[in-house]
């Protein structure tokens, strides 16, 4: 079954181009709300560009490597079910419908900063844009190890990477309030 491997490998190819666009729309909606505060003519400029790079990126990358990472998955499965029977299978697949929700809630606002309905703040995104990264972490950790048994450790670890993270947040917050052009 050599063709698994090219199954396998796409499959890897558009769960990387599905991550990259989940991490990217973010920052990208932190530059919109923030342009929209900003004074005419820059807001609108500023505006009608990051809409169309948040278009492209969603429409060109992220959405078609969420369909395709999707495709081969199932693929992969249909050719070794035996997967489906392992713990951390169904632990990773979870962790799947949990970036499936992410993904969809992103689009959601996706569709309102595209109609300049501004509801979040760009410090909201910025804390939204690390969402894609603990279940990144969940998931290569789960897929390498194979062990789902292990959830202490595990749950400890995400814990401090979120935490990590959210000082990480503070003090490029505490840098910014300092010196706005950082």
């Amino acid at each position: 079954m050599e063709f698994y491997n090219y199954i396998k490998s796409f499959h890897l190819i558009f769960v990387i181009t599905w991550f990259a666009g989940l991490f990217y729309i973010p920052r990208l909606f932190v530059y919109q709300i923030e342009s929209f505060h900003k004074p005419s003519p820059e807001k609108e400029i500023l505006g009608k560009q990051l809409k169309l790079m948040a278009k492209r990126l969603w429409f060109i990358i992220t959405w078609p490597s969420a369909i395709l990472a999707t495709i081969f998955a199932v693929w992969l499965l249909i050719l070794q079910p035996y997967w489906l029977q392992q713990p951390w299978m169904h632990v990773k697949l979870g962790f799947v419908i949990l970036l499936i929700i992410y993904h969809l809630k992103t689009h959601q606002y996706f569709k309102q900063l595209q109609n300049d309905d501004i509801k979040k703040t760009s410090s909201f995104m910025r804390i939204w844009n690390e969402g894609a990264t603990f279940i990144l972490f969940a998931v290569v950790f789960l897929v390498i190890l194979k062990n789902a048994i292990n959830w202490i450790y595990g749950i400890v670890g995400l814990v401090v990477l979120g935490i990590l993270i959210m000082l990480g947040f503070k003090v490029y917050k505490n840098i910014r309030t300092k010196n706005p052009e950082a």
